[in-house]
């Protein structure tokens, strides 16, 4: 069975779909049906996430039309949140709180919500809009290097190694 069909059915099943129907409609998004077994759910109002795009099982949420997401020079961004809907087969219901750990993660480590977020590289953080080259923030640099420093000491008692 082809992946697009497979995922469609597991996020079916996993309720995670039913809960992007949900939000779309809370959004008071009109669901199209788009290629893979995705449905894009066009002209989603409600202001948050601020994002243009984003997934809810097979559901991608979407503030501008089907046909502007389906565009062959977004088909990046559409691919994105395909692998964002492929993740909520894989995790189900377990992909929102795994995701916002990994957005915690992130946030603390460079300052961007996507940058260092594992589902957000899996997806490709390029494709999504998100930097890639953010380095850590300082203080974690600080105190990698006071962690290094520490460890390279020799413990008391034992002699330098010069």
């Amino acid at each position: 069975m082809p992946w697009p069909r497979t995922r469609t059915w597991v996020t079916a099943l996993n309720g995670t779909t039913a809960a992007g129907l949900l939000v779309a409609l809370a959004g008071r998004a009109k669901i199209r049906r788009g290629p893979g077994g995705i449905l894009v759910a066009e002209g989603y109002r409600l202001p948050a996430p601020p994002a243009t795009c984003f997934t809810v099982g097979s559901v991608i949420m979407c503030r501008r039309s089907a046909e502007w997401l389906l565009h062959e020079d977004r088909s990046a961004l559409f691919g994105h949140e395909c692998k964002h809907a492929g993740q909520y087969a894989v995790l189900g219901p377990l992909f929102w709180p795994a995701y916002w750990l990994a957005c915690g993660y992130s946030w603390t480590t460079s300052g961007s919500w996507g940058a260092r977020n594992l589902f957000e590289r899996l997806a490709g953080l390029e494709s999504g809009g998100y930097p890639t080259d953010l380095p850590l923030r300082p203080w974690l640099l600080r105190l990698r290097g006071s962690a290094a420093t520490r460890s390279r000491r020799p413990p008391p008692g034992n002699p330098s190694p010069h």
